[in-house]
């Protein structure tokens, strides 16, 4: 296997989280038809796909208009997904890929929960986006390995519509240990990443030149 598919896949499902996302959507849609929940998830994910996707191919872009260059990409990118994966290691909500108290007491009171919560910030939230335009400007001009990070990105997206259609088994086969112990081993594995990233980005900036 190609290290940067496994590289990929790994952080797009700590970011996107696709048995958190199903275990919080089974929790959000409690007093729905199965139905309705089923219709809502499916149009989650094609919103949150879509939203995930605009910043593949359109985020590195917007960056470089900002004169915002690759080695403070990865840097910044690498904090961030350090934060996210801190968070996951102690089983803490994170902003990155999660809902605060105030938006998930929002979402209760919504009928339709496909855009808010669902699509963002659970599927396409900060972390997941910061990762997709991460992973996409390493990528280079090779869209070989460009199409390895999609199709990692893409192979999550479908798990997690997997997951949403039976997001209440989930919930209860798992428990809170279960998806914590899940979490944690993820998190692990982030964190390492997250600092590849940081040290990549410095060793890649004008830094050390600037000292030499």
């Amino acid at each position: 296997m190609d290290p940067l598919a496994f590289v990929a896949f790994t952080t797009f499902f700590a970011t996107i989280g696709p048995v958190d996302v199903a275990a919080m959507y089974a929790g959000l849609t409690a007093g729905h038809t199965p139905g309705n929940a089923r219709a809502m998830a499916a149009k989650g994910v094609a919103i949150g796909s879509g939203l995930l996707l605009l910043f593949a191919f359109g985020g590195n872009a917007a960056l470089s208009q900002l004169g915002i260059g690759l080695p403070a990409l990865r840097t910044a990118g690498g904090i961030l997904l350090l934060l996210v994966a801190i968070n996951m290691v102690f089983a803490k909500s994170s902003g990155g890929t999660s809902t605060t108290d105030d938006e998930t007491e929002e979402a209760r009171h919504k009928t339709d929960l496909s855009v808010f919560p669902l699509a963002t910030p659970l599927i396409a939230g900060p972390a997941a986006m910061g990762a997709a335009v991460l992973l996409m400007a390493d990528a280079g001009d090779d869209w070989t390995r460009k199409a390895i990070v999609i199709g990692a990105l893409c192979a999550n997206l479908a798990l997690a519509f997997v997951l949403l259609m039976v997001a209440s088994w989930i919930q209860k086969l798992l428990g809170v240990t279960g998806l914590n112990v899940i979490s944690r081993v993820v998190g692990v594995l982030l964190a390492a990443l997250a600092v590849q990233f940081m040290f990549d980005g410095i060793a890649s900036s004008a830094l050390f030149a600037a000292v030499k």
